[in-house]
């Protein structure tokens, strides 16, 4: 009885610490150019940004600063810069987040998000493994029929 304790701690504990692997792959990828520890990340980032780009939380709908924001530029990932979305792909969508129909070309990577019993596909910057948000197939038909629903504090917007 005692060796098959034993024997199911270890295991438990050896699937704890690939649990925590596997949320570290993607920051030790080839396809994520800039990677930093957390706490590197932690001196360089908002509370708030640090807690959506690197732990994948979400801000509140309707409360970020380009959900209803419509200016000609370019959405940057707030954490390193990388060119997201150009604001032609901007629309309005009345989900309360930043909507595009799509990203630019090579721009994001693309993961399968299981959390809180869905099943997503979250969106996250391809140079530095940010959290953007998620993309779902209910954008506009007439273009993409994608619609990216993105964090305004994982991007910064330059205008034209």
């Amino acid at each position: 009885m005692k060796k098959i304790l034993v024997l199911l701690t270890v295991l438990l504990a050896l699937n704890s610490c690939q649990s925590q692997e596997k949320k570290k792959t993607l920051a030790q990828t080839d396809t994520v150019e800039i990677v930093k520890t957390e706490a590197e990340w932690k001196k360089e980032l908002t509370p708030e940004q640090f807690e959506v780009l690197r732990e994948k939380g979400t801000e509140r709908p309707f409360t970020g600063e380009y959900w209803n924001h419509f200016e000609k530029g370019k959405y940057v990932c707030a954490a390193c810069g990388n060119v997201l979305f150009d604001s032609n792909a901007k629309f309005v969508s009345d989900c309360g987040w930043p909507s595009f129909d799509k990203a630019i070309k090579g721009s994001v990577v693309y993961e399968t998000d299981t959390s809180f019993g869905m099943e997503r596909t979250e969106v996250m910057c391809a140079k530095c493994g940010g959290h953007l948000g998620h993309v779902f197939d209910d954008g506009p038909e007439e273009t993409t029929g994608k619609r990216f629903c993105t964090n305004s504090v994982s991007v910064k917007f330059v205008a034209k």
